[in-house]
């Protein structure tokens, strides 16, 4: 089954590291969220992906076509050009980089790649979350459900704490950052049938896939939603990129499950 990851947008609230390179391809632990990504659901047997570009597509193209040399120790002789690969330490990836534009909105990148992913169940995720779900638990819930949408649902913890002030001006209780406020999230993580781009035959290169697409799939009662109450995290800023290395460093990296 294939993975189509969304990774051609701008990343602009992240642009102290994305004037450089795009956001999938900005670092955790020496190494880029995309890969993150990649391994989390290699590690449940999902490892052939479809990867959506726009923004620096040739940033991700490079970083693959050279990830074999990067990740191998060599001996390269300079008088005739060859390189002897003394050991290797690559994972079984199988990646299409599909250039969807640069300007292109999420559902007209979904609509881009339908020729290779065409006919099949597959899943699709963005590229700048991470998360322990099981994804082999995800997909039974979807066939179980018989759906055409299922997305994983989540709660994120409040950035400040909640008290719980009396009449008199004390503090009963506080809870620092609790989870949520009961609602939950869209936190990505989809598995989808092919009949949903039918929800894109029209021109959609501006549309995002989380508006009208997705919204006229659940008003058709064909979304379900996995609620997921384990580790997820987005990386939509600057300061949950450093949680996030704080996570990895300290050998706390919750999504890390290989």
């Amino acid at each position: 089954m294939k993975v189509v990851i969304f990774a051609g947008g701008f990343g602009t609230r992240l642009m102290e590291e994305t004037e450089a390179r795009p956001k999938p391809m900005v670092e955790i632990g020496g190494k880029p969220i995309l890969w993150h990504i990649l391994k989390m659901y290699e590690q449940h047997g999902f490892n052939e992906f479809v990867i959506c570009l726009g923004y620096k597509a040739t940033y991700i193209k490079e970083y693959f076509y050279n990830y074999y040399l990067h990740n191998s120790d060599v001996t390269i002789e300079l008088a005739n050009n060859s390189i002897n690969v003394h050991y290797s330490n690559t994972e079984s990836f199988k990646i299409t980089l599909i250039d969807t534009g640069l300007h292109t909105n999420t559902a007209g990148r979904l609509k881009r790649i339908e020729k290779y992913v065409k006919g099949e169940t597959f899943m699709l995720t963005y590229g700048d979350g991470v998360s322990d779900v099981n994804f082999v638990k995800l997909l039974e819930f979807h066939r179980l459900h018989g759906r055409l949408a299922t997305l994983t649902s989540v709660q994120v913890p409040g950035r400040f704490g909640n008290l719980e002030i009396n009449s008199k001006g004390e503090v009963d209780s506080f809870v620092e950052k609790p989870v949520g406020d009961g609602m939950w999230i869209n936190g990505g993580f989809f598995v989808l049938e092919p009949e949903i781009f039918r929800y894109l035959e029209t021109n959609v290169d501006d549309v995002q896939w989380e508006k009208e697409p997705l919204s006229s799939i659940a008003n058709d009662q064909q979304l379900a939603a996995y609620k997921h109450e384990g580790f997820w995290k987005c990386m939509d800023a600057l300061r949950d990129r450093h949680e996030l290395e704080e996570m990895w460093s300290s050998g706390n990296a919750k999504w890390k499950t290989w």
